[in-house]
């Protein structure tokens, strides 16, 4: 019944197996890839005909994780999958990026893929094994995809190069970088790394590109044997109509992209686009004219071609920049009179608002994914509202692109957060995107550490960010610095590089051509570093350093550690105790299972009542120490001293005062603070204390220790 063929390959020590045939045969393409026990089935359907009145590429990529891959059942009421999770979010994109550059030119065939994890075995990250089957589905489906690629993790641990590490190797590794890519270039890289060098970062990209070059050939060979044919599609050449379009408006487009301000450099290219429209648009005057449709998409490439020509053959950028110049950086901190901390980072016609805010450990977020429910301790959200690049549009839910510059300047900050042993607040940053021409998720890393450092975050340096660019033609070779929103959109590539002083913190890459080489590669990485240094430069004038305390705003933290058996003691019976330290002392209390006790408040004095209360509770008392009690009994025989949390103790008549007693209440009464020192135990444990031997002003002992025990006895 079912016509299977399968390929094995040995890939880093464990077995990669490719299999078509036996699952979703309806599909035009579908192969089941399985790594380890980590087991992904990636489909790919693409209608037969144009999607009509579009002038774009309508593919869609989806990946999803099902829980029961894990053993596990989603939590939440209606315990199923629901919306796609950040996960799922951010490795559709990934395996959409290397992709989407390699479909033929002028294809409009919707296209869909779907990678489905059924198996993961806590060990194999799915994500690549999704990018491998996706490919390979992509590959046996006859669409018009110059493929394969291939991709694979690279981890550095000890000096050398990790090529897919287990999620236990993660825990060890300076580096999380993901690497896709053809045959004979690099089409992908999206990375997290610890402060590396440049040197470090390329040499990890083009480990992970040798390394999966047996992947792309397990894919053909199971081409070779599975394949269907390659579904007939030929562009349509308009070729002559598009040099109409230069000729006719090419001095105007070549003068129009030499005004610096976007809005006025707009308003010239609309004016041309009008022009060479009313010449050459389908109308009753011109009923042999290009269609609407046509003509929008050639006048896009006649901009590229004037643009990209202009920038090689001058050396001149759009807004008049040199290639490695940076825009003017206004950097500014503490905007905001009533948060934690605050930047407004500005750099050209960029601008981003970060704000930064302290939470304890109620604040935490609850991550639910196949590996089990995390907590995370670090956020950053990201916004891009439409009125940032002057338009209107959908306000809502984030999109797959907030997702993806978040998660980015998430990664780039990362390293150089302290230890959450020595700074337990939950962090989260948010960037608002105000203005928007080049890079908002690079601004955010530079707006969001400045926000850390105001709002006293004690990060190890600050970190900045710079996007590169790309052009590459038969006339020549052109690396750009700092890119504007136009030369992203016209160039071909987009290359953005975050570090510190001392090395890369976050690199991600994405190309619209077949690849780049590793020169290319290195030339961006060092313009980059020159550009990343001079950035951090600016925002050294608004902040150098984190701030010595944590804003007045941010509630103080302290933790304190229990014996684990004292925490029945803190919490109570149904969370009494707990309840009414945090009543009373105003202070929030979260206790952990080792005994880790975080205590939070924005008041020093609640902070300390909270800690002395528990200290009171769990802890012992020592003798010899001298407390300051409440009476809360008097007897014939003396009073009862409240004086260590719960603890209470006798003060016998006879260490009442220095003279003689007649009636304890004549000394003390129900409710007085009194100083006493801890004497001893007598035979049945009960605790001994005197009031005598300490001064009630100053709380000074007045006896010596040998007189104290004597009187004691």
């Amino acid at each position: 019944m079912f016509d299977i063929k399968k390929v094995t390959i040995d890939w880093a020590g464990r077995p990669l197996t490719l299999e078509t045939g036996r699952m979703a045969r309806q599909a035009d393409g579908a192969v089941l890839a399985t790594y380890g026990d980590t087991t992904v089935l990636a489909t790919v359907v693409f209608a037969k005909k144009a999607k009509e009145g579009v002038d774009f590429f309508p593919l869609t990529v989806n990946y999803q994780e099902k829980y029961y891959a894990a053993g596990r059942i989603p939590g939440g009421y209606f315990k199923r999958e629901g919306r796609p999770t950040d996960k799922e979010t951010l490795t559709s994109r990934l395996i959409d990026r290397p992709i989407r550059p390699l479909f033929a030119d002028g294809f409009k065939n919707e296209t869909q893929v779907v990678a489905t994890v059924l198996s993961y075995d806590q060990e194999n990250d799915p994500d690549i094994v999704a990018m491998v089957a996706a490919s390979a589905a992509l590959t046996l489906s006859g669409v018009p995809f110059e493929g394969p690629i291939g991709g694979a993790r690279v981890g550095y641990r000890n000096g050398e190069y990790v090529i897919n590490p287990t999620l236990a190797d993660m825990e060890e590794t300076e580096l999380d970088l993901v690497v896709a890519g053809t045959s004979d270039a690099v089409m992908m890289v999206e990375s997290e790394a610890k402060e590396l060098s440049e040197e470090v970062m390329l040499g990890a990209v083009m480990a992970g590109h040798g390394a999966f070059q047996k992947v792309i050939d397990a894919i053909l060979t199971l081409a070779e044997q599975a394949a269907k044919d390659p579904w007939p599609f030929e562009p349509v050449d308009q070729s002559a109509e598009l040099t109409a379009i230069e000729k006719l408006v090419g001095k105007d487009l070549s003068k129009a992209y030499k005004i610096k301000d976007k809005g006025d450099r707009h308003g010239a290219v609309g004016a041309a686009r009008e022009k060479a429209a009313a010449a050459l648009v389908q109308s009753e005057a011109n009923p042999s004219g290009i269609t609407s449709l046509a003509f929008k998409e050639l006048f896009k490439e006649a901009e590229a071609r004037v643009v990209r020509g202009d920038i090689i053959r001058t050396g001149v950028r759009i807004d008049g920049r040199k290639l490695d110049q940076v825009r003017q950086i206004v950097a500014e901190v503490s905007v905001l009179p009533r948060t934690h901390g605050s930047a407004l980072f500005t750099r050209g016609e960029t601008q981003a608002l970060c704000v930064a805010t302290l939470g304890t450990a109620e604040d935490e977020q609850y991550i639910d994914g196949l590996e089990g429910t995390n907590k995370a301790k670090f956020l950053l959200h990201y916004n891009f509202p439409p009125f940032s690049v002057g338009e209107t549009g959908r306000m809502g839910s984030p999109g797959r692109r907030e997702v993806g510059h978040g998660k980015l300047a998430w990664r780039a900050l990362k390293a150089v957060l302290p230890d959450a042993s020595k700074f337990p607040y939950t962090l989260r940053l948010v960037s608002e995107i105000f203005e928007s021409n080049g890079s908002s998720s690079m601004a955010t890393v530079c707006g969001s550490s400045l926000a850390m450092m105001d709002a006293g975050v004690p990060i190890t340096r600050p970190v900045s960010g710079i996007a590169m660019g790309l052009i590459k033609d038969p006339e020549g070779l052109a690396v750009l610095s700092d890119i504007l929103g136009d030369e992203d959109h016209l160039g071909d590539m987009d290359f953005k590089v975050a570090g510190t002083e001392i090395g890369v913190t976050s690199l991600q890459m994405d190309i619209k051509i077949a690849g780049i080489t590793r020169d290319i590669m290195e030339t961006a990485l060092n313009q980059a570093k020159s550009g990343r240094l001079h950035i951090l430069g600016e925002m050294a004038k608004a902040l150098t350093g984190a701030r010595e305390e944590v804003s007045g705003n941010a509630p103080r933290m302290i933790t304190m550690q229990i014996p684990t058996d004292k925490i029945r003691d803190v919490i109570g019976t149904g969370g009494k105790v707990i309840r009414e330290i945090v009543e009373k002392t105003g202070a929030k209390v979260n206790i952990e299972d080792d005994g880790t006790v975080k205590i939070a408040a924005v008041e020093k004095e609640s902070l300390e009542a909270a800690r002395k209360w528990i200290h009171g509770l769990t802890a012992e008392p020592e003798i010899g120490a001298i407390y300051e009690g409440r009476v809360v009994k008097v007897m014939e025989f003396g009073a009862f001293v409240n004086f260590f949390g719960a603890k209470d103790g006798l003060v016998h008549v006879s260490q009442l005062a220095t003279e003689r007693v007649k009636s304890p209440s004549d000394i003390v009464k129900e409710g007085d603070m009194v100083k006493v020192k801890l004497l001893g135990f007598d035979d049945r444990g009960k605790v001994r204390l005197s009031m005598k031997v300490v001064n009630q002003e100053t709380g000074e002992e007045i006896v010596s220790a040998k007189k104290d025990k004597e009187e004691g006895e």
